[in-house]
């Protein structure tokens, strides 16, 4: 019995796996070859500008060309520990790609940075852990939320020799790599491999179902810690503000991507058949309109009230939504969410919108959208435990952070998505959090020499 329910799981996992294959093929040996050696090696290279993690890509590049994988992988893992994940979910083509010196030639074609940095990471050879622990400083930081910001910090303390322990809310560690990126980005297992491949480090423990305000507070950290470092992303996501919003078949897009990533059979997911409607313009809004058509939704309309030039998900990502049959319908305002004589949900009305003098307003033309489901994806926000005491003064909805990701609490530091630092990126929230850990440490060891 036991067998064959173990032999129904994979091939239930299996299902779901060959429809989130990833979006992005890896490069065989011959193609990373051939692509590293369009590379010049800049000596003032513009793509390490680019890099908001500062990684040395002419000189992984070189160390590819020349066979030497395992050695480019510790050249990116000297400044991005999370190197892999962010090979396939940084946004490339605004950053390291758009500044490489190749766009400048009449072929217009980068060389293909992203794609070189996963053939490294993912084929490099090492024994135990790339990095060796420096000897003990005798200090102990918490670090608050092992998402991409947490898990850097950590890591980075950790190799400075510090011992840390992270809270975790969730029962998995990965933040969004685990629970909020697109299964197609990141798929089969690969959050969780990352996960312990940084670990493997040693001087990290992680407690699992710990969440700020409920199992511990912030004042009794600082009270048993040196230092504190929270990476507590965002939980919330914005409302529509409409009548019916609170309707089981209006969804928030994280929430049902979270669903998604930790499912291991189709079956357990309530997926729209006929039609579904997303709200919204990020790389969260393409992601689950993307996903919804490879689960089966027969038709997608992501609906924006702007224009395709105002969207904050790229050209790239607004390109693989139309991949995917999305219908994406721009300078268009939600104005009701519409139940049928039974209280389901059977479409919404829009109104379309314009710019007057910089100021986005609304006519009186008016259409709907017939659909089963409908998707937020309008933006997440902090929430802040009312339950603390203890709070870091916090900007426009965010933890306000000040010189070396500092809050406005002695001993306290942040990154990440709950920060208002950037542009909510994974590659971002590494950096902030490995900075964070560069001045944790520097403060708590020069304060002793002191």
């Amino acid at each position: 019995m036991n067998m064959d329910n173990s032999v129904n799981y994979s091939q239930q996992q299996l299902a779901l796996d060959q429809m989130f294959k990833d979006i992005n093929p890896a490069l065989s040996a011959r193609q990373a070859g051939i692509e590293s050696s369009r590379c010049y090696y800049c000596y003032d290279a513009p793509c390490i500008k680019a890099c908001p993690s500062k990684i040395n890509i002419p000189s992984f590049i070189a160390s590819i060309h020349a066979d030497d994988l395992t050695g480019a992988a510790k050249t990116i893992y000297k400044e991005n520990i999370m190197g892999g994940s962010c090979a396939r979910v940084c946004p490339t083509e605004i950053l390291c790609e758009q500044a490489c010196v190749r766009n400048h030639e009449a072929e217009q074609s980068p060389v293909k940075i992203g794609l070189l940095q996963r053939h490294a990471t993912d084929n490099a050879e090492f024994e135990g852990h790339p990095f060796e622990r420096a000897e003990s400083t005798g200090k102990k930081i918490a670090v608050v939320g092992a998402g991409p910001a947490g898990l850097s910090c950590a890591h980075r303390l950790s190799l400075l020799g510090n011992e840390v322990e992270v809270f975790e809310a969730q029962q998995k560690a990965g933040g969004l790599n685990e629970y909020g990126i697109a299964k197609y980005k990141l798929t089969e297992n690969f959050a969780q491999e990352e996960v312990d491949f940084i670990l493997s480090i040693g001087g990290i423990t992680v407690h699992y179902d710990r969440a700020l305000g409920k199992d511990i507070s912030l004042s009794t950290l600082k009270d048993e810690f040196d230092a504190v470092f929270l990476s507590i992303g965002l939980q919330d996501t914005s409302s529509l503000y409409l009548e019916h919003e609170d309707n089981d078949s209006v969804l928030n897009s994280v929430d049902f991507i979270k669903e998604l990533r930790q499912a291991t059979d189709i079956d357990q997911l309530d997926i729209p058949k006929d039609s579904a409607v997303v709200i919204g313009a990020g790389n969260t809004a393409i992601d689950i309109a993307c996903q919804l058509k490879r689960l089966g939704t027969e038709e997608v309309t992501l609906v924006y009230r702007r224009g395709e030039a105002q969207m904050s998900a790229t050209g790239h990502e607004q390109q693989i939504a139309k991949n995917h049959q999305v219908r994406i319908k721009t300078w268009s305002q939600p104005e009701k969410i519409n139940l049928d004589d039974q209280g389901k949900l059977s479409s919404m009305t829009f109104s379309k919108t314009y710019l007057d003098e910089g100021k986005l307003k609304s006519t009186e033309e008016q259409f709907e959208v017939a659909c089963s489901a409908v998707f937020k994806a309008v933006g997440q926000k902090m929430a802040y435990p009312q339950t603390e005491q203890l709070i870091p003064t916090i900007s426009n909805g965010k933890v306000a952070t000040f010189h070396n990701q500092l809050t406005s609490i002695e001993g306290v530091f942040a990154g990440g998505d709950c920060t208002g630092v950037g542009q909510d990126l994974t590659v971002e929230a590494v950096q902030q959090g490995k900075l964070a850990a560069l001045a944790i440490h520097q403060e708590l060891t020069s304060s002793e020499e002191k």
